[in-house]
C-alpha cells in the first residue's frame, strides 16, 4: 500500500485509523492497530471507571498504552463540551495526535498547533471542512452518513461527500463511513481520500472492549440491520433492536426534543448495549457496513486484511 501524506504526518505505516468509539476504544485496542502499523485512538470514557474523572481516566489510559506500544497512536476528543481539560492532559502526557469531532476546532487548534500535536477534525460537509481547515487542522475526517454513532444533519454519504470534501479543501483528507476491507480503502484512494477512519469493522475485534453480546450481533448483522435514530437531536445510527423502534415509534408521534432526552438519557442506554450487553433495550453504535463482517479476530489481523488485500483489489481493476 502506498504511503499518503497521513503517514507522513502521523508517522505511521499505513493510512488506516482506528476510530475512536466512545466506549470501546480502550489501551489494549488502540496498542494493537498501533502495533501493526496504523493508528491506533483512545477514547476518553474507554472503561471508565465511576470514581475518577474523564481527564483521570484518559491519563490512566495513555499510560497503560504507552506501556503497549512503542508506536504512535492518539486520543479523540468530542468538543461539544469543550474539550480543554482533556487537551491539556493529551499534551502533558506526550500524546502527538488528536481527532476531535462533535463542535469546532477553533478553541483548542492553536492550542494543540503550539504544543506540536497533529489535529484532525471530523466534519461531514465541505463547508465545515474548509472551516476546519482556516480554523488550522492538520487534516480532515470526512464522514459519511454510513457511519455508527453520531452522523451529520445533511445525510450526506460517504461516497458523495468525500470527493467534495476533497476539492474543497488543500489538507489531507481522510475517509471514514462504510469502510471495513480492502475494498473500502482503495474505494476511498479513488475518490482522493488519503487514509481511512474504521470504527465498526474495529468493535468485532479480540481487543475492542464491547460486549461479546454486541461484537456477536454486529458479526451476524445483515445489510439492513441498521437504523437511523434521533434525527430531531443529533442523527445516530445504530443496530435495529426494541429500543430502536421505540425511539422511532417516539418520533413518529411527534414527541419533543426534551421528551426524546429523557427517555434515551445520557449515555446510560450506550452503556446499557455497548459494554453490558443488551441488545434488546440498549444502544449499539453500528455502522451499515456490519453486514461485511463475518467473524470477530484480532485489531492486527483486521490491518494486515486490509494491507494484504489491497494489491489484490488494484490487480482486478488492470
Amino acid at each position: 500500500m502506498k504511503k499518503t501524506r497521513i503517514c507522513d504526518l502521523l508517522g505511521i505505516e499505513y493510512p488506516i485509523i482506528q476510530g475512536g468509539m466512545t466506549l470501546i476504544a480502550g489501551a489494549e485496542l488502540a496498542a494493537a492497530v498501533s502495533n501493526a502499523g496504523a493508528l491506533g485512538i483512545l477514547s476518553p470514557n474507554a472503561g471508565a471507571d465511576p470514581n475518577l474523572s474523564q481527564a483521570e481516566n484518559l491519563r490512566n489510559l495513555i499510560r497503560k498504552a504507552k506501556t503497549l506500544t512503542s508506536k504512535p497512536f492518539g486520543v479523540n476528543v468530542p468538543l461539544a463540551g469543550g474539550g480543554a481539560e482533556l487537551i491539556e492532559v493529551v499534551i502533558e502526557e506526550g500524546v502527538r495526535i488528536v481527532t476531535t469531532s462533535m463542535g469546532s476546532p477553533a478553541p483548542v487548534a492553536k492550542r494543540l498547533k503550539e504544543a506540536g500535536v497533529k489535529m484532525l477534525h471530523l466534519v461531514a460537509s465541505a463547508r465545515h471542512a474548509r472551516r476546519a481547515e482556516a480554523e488550522g487542522v492538520d487534516a480532515v475526517i470526512a464522514e459519511g452518513y454510513e457511519a455508527g454513532g453520531h452522523n451529520g444533519l445533511d445525510e450526506l454519504p460517504t461516497f458523495v461527500l468525500v470527493p467534495q470534501v476533497v476539492d474543497a479543501v488543500q489538507i489531507p483528507v481522510v475517509a471514514a463511513g462504510g469502510i471495513a476491507d480492502a475494498r473500502g480503502i482503495v474505494a476511498a484512494l479513488a475518490l482522493g481520500a488519503e487514509g481511512v477512519q474504521i470504527g465498526t469493522r474495529f468493535i468485532a475485534t479480540h481487543e475492542s472492549l464491547a460486549h461479546s453480546h454486541f461484537k456477536e450481533a454486529v458479526v451476524r448483522a445483515a445489510d439492513t440491520d441498521t437504523t437511523i435514530t434521533g434525527r430531531k437531536i443529533g442523527p445516530t445510527r445504530m443496530l435495529k433492536n426494541e429500543l430502536s423502534q421505540q425511539i422511532l415509534e417516539m418520533e413518529n408521534r411527534g414527541a419533543s426534543r426534551e421528551e426524546l432526552q429523557a427517555f434515551i438519557g445520557a449515555g446510560q442506554k450506550t452503556r446499557q448495549g455497548q459494554i453490558e450487553g443488551d441488545m434488546t433495550l440498549g444502544e449499539a453504535y453500528c455502522g451499515a457496513v456490519a453486514g461485511l463482517i463475518r467473524e470477530i479476530v484480532s485489531a492486527g489481523e483486521v490491518v494486515r486484511s486490509i494491507v494484504e488485500g489491497v494489491p489484490v483489489v488494484i490487480a482486478g481493476l488492470q
